[in-house]
C-alpha cells in the first residue's frame, strides 16, 4: 500500500463542475451510519433494476419507463456519490473502491442493456453491439488507468451523468414515438440512438489505443 499511488482523474464533462459541487454539498450531508460501500450497493441495485424495469416495459410501457428512470436517479445517486463520501471524509479505501466500484458497473450495465435488448424498445442485436463496444471502452480505461496513471471518467462533454440523463430523455420520448423515419423507414429510436453510441465509442476506443500505445512504446522502448 505505501507504494500505491491512485490515478489522475481526467473529468471534463458538461455537468463536471455542477456536478461536483452537488455531491460534495450531499456528502457532508449524509448521515454517518451511511458508508461508501452503502452508497456502492444502492448504486448498483439501482442499474439491475433499471434492467428489469426495460424488461417491465415490454409489458407496461408507462409503468416500465417510469421505473427505470427512478432507478437510473438511484443508480447515479450511489455510483456517484461512493467516492466523494470517502474523500470528504478522508476514508479512502483507492484499490478496493476502484475495483469494486468498476466491476460492479460493468455487471450492472449487462443487466441495464440486457434488459433494454429484451424490451422489444431496441434490437437485440443492436443491444449486443452496444454491450460489447462498451465493455471494451471499459476494459481500455482499466489498462489506461494501470498503464498510464490516468483515470479517464469522461470523453469530450459526455460522462456517464450525462448518459444517463441522455437515457431518461429517450424513455420519455419512446413512450411516445418509439419509432423514427429516415429517408422514409422507420427505425427503433433506441436502435439509432445505440447505432450513434457505437460509431462514437468506436472512435474513441481506436484513437485511445492507438495514441496510448504509441506512448508506451516511445516511453518503453530502449532500441
Amino acid at each position: 500500500m505505501a507504494e500505491f499511488k491512485s490515478a489522475a482523474r481526467t473529468q471534463t464533462s458538461i455537468l463536471a463542475a455542477a456536478e461536483k459541487r452537488a455531491l460534495i454539498w450531499l456528502a457532508e450531508r449524509m448521515p454517518r451510519w451511511v458508508n461508501s460501500d452503502h452508497l456502492t450497493a444502492v448504486g448498483f441495485l439501482g442499474q439491475v433494476a433499471a434492467g428489469v424495469g426495460y424488461w417491465y416495459a415490454r409489458q407496461d410501457p408507462l409503468t416500465g419507463f417510469m421505473l427505470v428512470n427512478l432507478c437510473l436517479v438511484v443508480n447515479w445517486f450511489g455510483d456517484s456519490l461512493d467516492g466523494t463520501l470517502a474523500r470528504v471524509r478522508d476514508l479512502q479505501r483507492p484499490r478496493y473502491g476502484f475495483y469494486l466500484d468498476h466491476i460492479l458497473d460493468s455487471i450492472g450495465s449487462v443487466f441495464l442493456l440486457g434488459g433494454l435488448g429484451l424490451s422489444g424498445y431496441m434490437s437485440r442485436d443492436v443491444c449486443a453491439g452496444l454491450l460489447i463496444v462498451y465493455l471494451l471502452l471499459s476494459i481500455e480505461v482499466f489498462l489506461a488507468t494501470y498503464t498510464l496513471g490516468k483515470f479517464r471518467i469522461s470523453f469530450g462533454a459526455f460522462s456517464p451523468t450525462e448518459l444517463r440523463i441522455l437515457l431518461v430523455i429517450g424513455n420519455f420520448v419512446a413512450l411516445w414515438r418509439p419509432m423514427v423515419n429516415i429517408a422514409g423507414r422507420y427505425y427503433l429510436l433506441f436502435d439509432v440512438g445505440a447505432v450513434c453510441g457505437i460509431v462514437g465509442m468506436t472512435a474513441v476506443l481506436i484513437g485511445s489505443t492507438v495514441r496510448h500505445t504509441r506512448q508506451l512504446y516511445r516511453e518503453e522502448t530502449r532500441w
